[in-house]
């Protein structure tokens, strides 16, 4: 009937032009019509099968339809062949969980590796669950709870807090299981050693732990090609229980999408659903104090007179610490900024709270602060005039103290968070390197205080400049042995104070110079990476001199024909010492979308610099 729809009654013509007449009737000559009934059903048939297969031919059918049942093949073929597997299998193939078979939890290991084969479980999962299993190894008593999880939820067991099980969307190549991730190739040059010549690089938590400082020109791809992978794969790492990350960069500077983290901070934005704790979640008065003036005048730590930090610090302490005594909580911006300014009813207030409730100890810290603020050249005044870059209509909502905000606190990093705090570049330069300062101290305070160091931290810091002081250095320094690490970008060394510029260099373990550095700046790298020995080969052409008249002879007809004299060639090879990646070398010889690189891990293996081609 379809093909009678389709062609109309024209298909029948070679039938019955070419089937004779005799083929439908029977011994006495009748015409048989169940005979032809049944010719022309053939007919039909074949004309519809070909009809059929060159559709299908032309449609690619058959591939389509492997596609479609290739995982229903492959589903009744693994459990065909599951049971009959050779026990050497299961005990090698990671995808079988041996070690849980190995522990009695054999149920638990059949389920995963079960969601394993049938493609349920990607490799987030596995490092998850992996870490999982490392917990239950350290305390047995949790085994019973792991296996009953496992049976329950499979692949999904032992989720992230936040229930996600990938990022939205991946932009590198990442090793779950080395917890890696690759940035490029070794480019095959002379330059680099023999042996590193075309292999791939991968930066892991072990070369993050000594901290990494790239520094290149706006545009060399330090944000695409290195900060954006590093943070994709620590937050895949995160999912997997094993990392905290904190990325601060400026709004829109292309960390990752809001769904690839926990909390998002959007600094100065009304639609910021989390805000800054500005105190860090310090407990004591004087940890907060010092936290908040290394923000406020960090970058003048090598201007002012010796002493001005410590000073500062205390002169915020002798007032916060009677605010919260009096409150219970920590002054906000306006409330602190009144108080550094000496403004009356503020102290007299305050004051008053404190002979009401008997705290004669944090009166005394008061009265010392009005004594110090009296004298000329007091330190209050000056912080009073840093805090009020943070006192702005664009940052009312921020920075609250009161309860009627979400304070995000960086002593959280206990937890395998994703954080993204977002600073406010645009018009609030100066009030984005304060807190930029603000966060670089309180990451290293709460990083070094964690009682839990089993995760590793790590704060990634878009564009550092004016972010390096001497208490960050020191700060950073501290980070190795408290299994925690930091990510800096630069510009140039020259957004780095003189004084400071050669310790950063030697804070670090893993220095990244890219493509279009000055001069100046790759001078500064080449005395970091120091010299090697290498061999020379000199050769020299010396006249030959004879004294025999038949060597003159001959070396008069050979100067006569070749217009040369005849001379002799010696090889010198000795040993040098050379810059291993000279300044001139690193300011013109790096190609575009190249870096040079040199690593560090926290074991103390290292690796030379080494010439990269960036995500190749």
């Amino acid at each position: 009937m379809i093909i009678t729809a389709v062609f109309g009654d024209f298909y029948m013509w070679p039938f019955e032009q070419f089937t004779p007449d005799s083929w439908y009737r029977d011994e006495s000559g009748k015409f048989d019509n169940q005979a032809y009934v049944n010719m022309v059903r053939v007919y039909e048939y074949l004309i519809g099968g070909g009809i059929f297969a060159a559709f299908g031919k032309m449609g690619h059918w058959p591939e389509l339809a492997r596609r479609l049942l290739a995982p229903l093949i492959r589903h009744v073929q693994e459990r065909n062949t599951n049971p009959t597997r050779p026990p050497a299998d299961l005990e090698s193939d990671p995808a079988e969980w041996p070690e849980l078979r190995q522990a009695g939890a054999r149920d638990a290991a059949e389920r995963l590796a079960y969601e394993a084969r049938a493609g349920l479980m990607n490799d987030v999962d596995h490092a998850r669950l992996a870490q999982a299993w490392k917990s239950v190894r350290a305390q047995p008593s949790r085994m019973p709870a792991f296996v009953d999880t496992v049976l329950r939820h499979g692949a999904a067991a032992c989720a992230h807090p936040s229930g996600a099980r990938d990022l939205p969307a991946r932009s590198a190549h990442h090793d779950m299981v080395t917890c890696q991730v690759r940035l490029g190739t070794a480019v095959d040059d002379l330059r680099n050693p023999y042996q590193h010549r075309g292999v791939g690089l991968a930066l892991d938590p072990d070369v993050l732990g000594t901290s990494l400082l790239a520094v290149g020109p706006p545009g060399s791809g330090k944000t695409a090609r290195l900060v954006g992978p590093v943070v994709e794969a620590l937050c895949l790492q995160a999912l997997a229980g094993q990392v905290a990350v904190v990325a601060v960069g400026a709004a829109g500077a292309g960390l990752g999408p809001d769904e690839a983290f926990d909390v998002v901070v959007k600094i100065g934005r009304p639609d910021s659903a989390y805000d800054l704790d500005l105190y860090g979640g310090a407990v004591d008065a004087d940890e907060a104090g010092g936290i908040l003036a290394e923000a406020l005048l960090g970058d003048l730590s090598l201007t002012l007179p010796g002493g001005e930090s410590q000073r500062a610090a205390t002169a915020i302490a002798q007032l916060v610490g009677p605010f919260r005594a009096a409150h219970g909580r920590y002054p906000s911006v306006p409330e602190l900024r009144e108080l550094l300014e000496g403004f009356a009813p503020a102290w007299l207030a305050l004051r008053k709270v404190l002979d009401a409730t008997g705290q004669q100890a944090q009166a005394r810290e008061l009265d010392t602060r009005e004594r110090q603020a009296a004298r000329p050249g007091d330190i209050g005044a000056l912080l009073a005039e840093r805090l009020a870059l943070l006192d702005r209509p664009a940052f009312a909502d921020f920075f609250k103290t009161d309860g009627a905000s979400r304070p995000f606190s960086l002593r959280a990093l206990e937890h395998p968070l994703r954080v993204r705090i977002d600073l406010p570049e645009r018009g609030y330069a100066d009030a984005s390197r304060m807190l930029a300062r603000l966060i670089v101290a309180q990451f290293t305070e709460s990083a070094v205080s964690r009682t839990d160091r089993s995760l590793f931290a790590c704060l990634i810091l878009d564009d550092a400049s004016h972010a390096v002081t001497p208490e960050a250095l020191r700060g950073i320094q501290r980070l190795r042995s408290a299994n925690a690490g930091a990510v800096l970008t630069l510009r140039t060394l020259d957004d780095v104070p003189e004084g400071l510029r050669s310790a950063l260099l030697g804070t670090v373990g893993c220095r990244m110079a890219y493509a279009g550095l000055t001069t100046w700046d790759g001078a500064r790298f080449a005395e970091v990476w120091g010299k090697e020995w290498v061999e020379t080969r000199d050769v020299t052409d010396r006249q030959i001199i004879s004294d025999e008249p038949l060597t003159k002879v001959l070396h008069f007809i050979r100067s006569v024909a070749t217009g040369k004299a005849a001379t002799a060639q010696s090889v010198t090879v000795r040993k040098v010492e050379r810059e291993r990646w000279s300044a001139s070398e690193l300011a013109h010889a790096v190609p575009p979308g190249h870096a040079v690189l040199s690593l560090t891990s926290v074991r103390g293996r290292s690796a030379p610099p080494v010439l990269v081609e960036l995500g190749g």
